[in-house]
């Protein structure tokens, strides 16, 4: 039986609107929630392999913003890229595109979740334009020369044989059962059951929801081989760095230290959750956004 989501109801008084917009010659849909004239607008950038449903939780507690939360391309609904290589400028030139695509530069906030944590950072040095700048889970050192290096570099060989292999067997060795739920046991951190069940299950049902092998592994080339740190001192708007004391892929020496690059940020590091606060703390999170942006409000919890 599959696990009802503990933010369902706080989700269900909150609907998303879906849509869709041509943004570099490829098909971009994304999820709108909150009021469409609200003053405040803040765009979301979601994580490696991931799609617009991983951010859903902090959508749920936020009231009185217009949130507009995309697939990236080559993942969930939205389309590969046309004629651009999906790697860190690819997903960068996107998000600039996206987001004037929609009249939004120079307005929109923008938040980004671990992978899209990168993304953004190098929108920003790129010149997109934002009042202020979220990470949430930020991957704040270079995933091979760090404490999981070897475990990076096995993943990449991995991928690298799923897409030689014929397709048939690699698409299969990808979306394999037991390999996304490894992947999930090694991120969850809470010791709720319940919660537990329906991460696990989020994994299940978005973590394959990619367009083909060749973009994904670029994308993957992109995730481990950038990170947050290359682009910090080039952003001079005000951030918020949201990081975790267990997080697997960034340790708090590397958050404390990406923290220092920032020209204006402020660190906030949750106790006892990884790399899933979109999943795990979603209200805590949501809590510390409202406060940054200055606008909208947390809604109370609905059973």
């Amino acid at each position: 039986m599959k696990p009802a989501s503990p933010y369902g109801a706080l989700l269900d008084a909150n609907p998303a609107r879906r849509s869709e917009v041509a943004v570099l010659g490829a098909s971009t849909h994304y999820w709108e929630y909150g009021p469409a004239d609200a003053d405040t607008v803040l765009v979301l950038v979601h994580g490696f392999r991931g799609d617009h449903h991983g951010l859903e939780a902090v959508c749920a507690h936020i009231r009185g913003i217009r949130i507009i939360s995309p697939d990236l391309p080559a993942f969930g609904s939205s389309e590969p890229l046309e004629g651009y290589v999906h790697d860190i400028d690819g997903y960068a030139r996107w998000l600039e595109a996206f987001v004037e695509q929609l009249g939004l530069s120079g307005r929109a906030y923008i938040l980004g979740h671990s992978f899209g944590s990168i993304v953004v950072s190098a929108a920003l040095a790129r010149g997109l334009n934002t009042p202020k700048l979220i990470l949430v889970n930020p991957i704040a050192a270079p995933a091979l020369a760090g404490p999981n290096g070897v475990l990076s570099r096995i993943t990449l060989w991995f991928y690298q044989a799923a897409r030689a292999l014929p397709l048939a067997i690699g698409s299969s060795m990808l979306s394999n059962w037991l390999v996304v739920r490894v992947m999930s046991l090694a991120m969850v951190k809470t010791k709720d059951p319940e919660l537990r069940r329906w991460v696990h299950q989020q994994h299940h049902a978005h973590f394959s929801s990619y367009a083909d092998r060749d973009s994904l592994l670029e994308a993957f080339e992109a995730s481990i081989g950038s990170d947050v740190s290359m682009y910090a001192e080039q952003i001079t708007v005000p951030t918020l760095l949201i990081g975790a004391r267990n997080d697997p892929i960034s340790p708090v020496p590397a958050q404390e230290r990406v923290h220092t690059l920032f020209a204006d940020s402020q660190l906030a590091i949750f106790d006892d959750v990884g790399h899933l606060i979109h999943y795990e703390r979603p209200r805590e999170a949501a809590e510390l956004i409202v406060r940054f942006l200055g606008a909208g409000t947390v809604a109370e919890p609905r059973s």
